[in-house]
């Protein structure tokens, strides 16, 4: 394992993910002052995800045949200026172009983030990917502590604000490439793994579990600060601090995922923590009571991200020769299906209420549990005993 080249990559990721947690924090400034429904909101949402997800892959396709580190500093300076850019257009054309772009950024960084940290992990795979997973649940997790105070005392305008610290983050990384342009494939222990062949059986099952996680992360991030708002009646920065303890949650739960893939296997861990999620996501939908759904985030912010890391690395060990595409589609592809969800999950709250979309993706995780039983068993086995 490289430390400081982690620290590097954990750097980057946490800038870049700060704009993912930003939007949801954003969403009911944009509500109250630009009139918008809850699936124009989604939409919003989906605008984000389409451009980051779906392109994702193509980085990653780019970065398996010819590793492209300026990506990594491109990706941060484009996915804050985007952010930055949206609280100050007036329209919502422009407005969802500007978090498209920021989308765009997002894609671009992590293939090539996240190759980069698969090589740099050596023999402690999930352990290294849960480190650089867990700086964008901290990034996540921190952005509507750091976007809300701003634009309730100044108003969306306070996004702009931004720009300056992710170009200097941006700026920064660029000073890093020679060393991320140094790593590569054939300087660290993975080497022989690159010589395995693809299973596209197994990571295709895999991914129907990552779309399932994904509408579960979706629904939770986007719908939460307004079930706390609108449901509990508590206030807007009461309903963004909710969500940054579900998602600061998550940074431990990343972190103990890779630990517990690395002891007891990858497919465990995710049945396990899959499993309980879905009834913990729907005793949040149903209470209202804000005393108990304070209690439920924890555990949920857990069982969210304890399979986050551990679901990358399989999908890397099934795509040993296309580490970049495989990165690409957990990362993206498959998070492209939670955006689309979005507006869907917006309209059921225009018709429903703002519980309806937390009940609907509670289900959810049980089709990943599934999906999660045809994957191969890869718990560690005991060594025979001697006499």
């Amino acid at each position: 394992m490289r430390p400081r080249l982690l620290a590097t990559l954990f750097f980057g990721h946490l800038m870049t993910d700060l704009n993912q947690g930003m939007l949801p924090a954003l969403l009911p400034f944009f509500i109250a002052e630009r009139h918008l429904t809850y699936a124009a909101a989604g939409g919003l949402v989906l605008a984000a995800n389409v451009s980051s997800s779906v392109v994702q892959p193509l980085f990653g396709h780019l970065a398996d045949r010819r590793p492209s580190p300026w990506l990594v500093p491109a990706g941060v300076a484009a996915a804050g200026v985007g952010l930055a850019l949206s609280g100050i257009l007036p329209t919502y054309l422009l407005i969802a172009s500007a978090i498209a772009l920021s989308g765009l950024g997002v894609a671009a960084f992590h293939p090539e983030g996240s190759r980069a940290a698969y090589y740099a992990s050596g023999d402690r795979r999930a352990t290294g990917m849960s480190v650089f997973a867990t700086a964008g649940n901290l990034g996540v997790a921190t952005g509507p502590l750091v976007i809300t105070p701003l634009v309730l005392h100044l108003g969306l305008r306070a996004s702009l604000a931004l720009v300056v610290p992710m170009l200097l983050a941006a700026a920064f990384l660029l000073t890093q490439l020679p060393r991320l342009a140094a790593l590569r494939p054939a300087a660290t222990s993975t080497g022989d793994a690159a010589r395995e062949p693809d299973r596209w059986g197994p990571f295709a099952r895999l991914t129907i579990a990552v779309m399932g996680r994904s509408i579960v992360y979706t629904g939770l991030s986007t719908y939460l600060p307004l079930f706390w708002a609108t449901v509990l009646a508590r206030s807007r920065a009461e309903g963004a601090t909710a969500l940054s303890v579900l998602l600061g949650t998550g940074v431990f739960g990343t972190l103990a995922g890779g630990r517990l893939a690395d002891r007891y296997g990858r497919r465990l861990v995710i049945l396990a923590s899959l499993a309980v999620l879905s009834p913990l996501v729907y005793a949040l939908s149903a209470t209202r009571d804000v005393h108990l759904a304070a209690a439920l985030l924890a555990p949920i912010g857990l069982a969210l991200y304890v399979p986050f890391s551990v679901l990358v690395v399989m999908g890397q060990e099934y795509l040993p020769n296309r580490v970049g595409v495989a990165s690409g589609v957990t990362l993206g592809l498959s998070v492209t299906i939670g955006g689309i969800a979005a507006p869907l999950l917006g309209r059921l709250a225009d018709l429903q209420g703002v519980a309806a979309p937390l009940r609907l993706v509670a289900a959810l995780p049980l089709v990943a549990v599934l999906a999660g039983f045809t994957l191969p068993d890869d718990r560690p086995r005991a060594a025979p005993e001697t006499y």
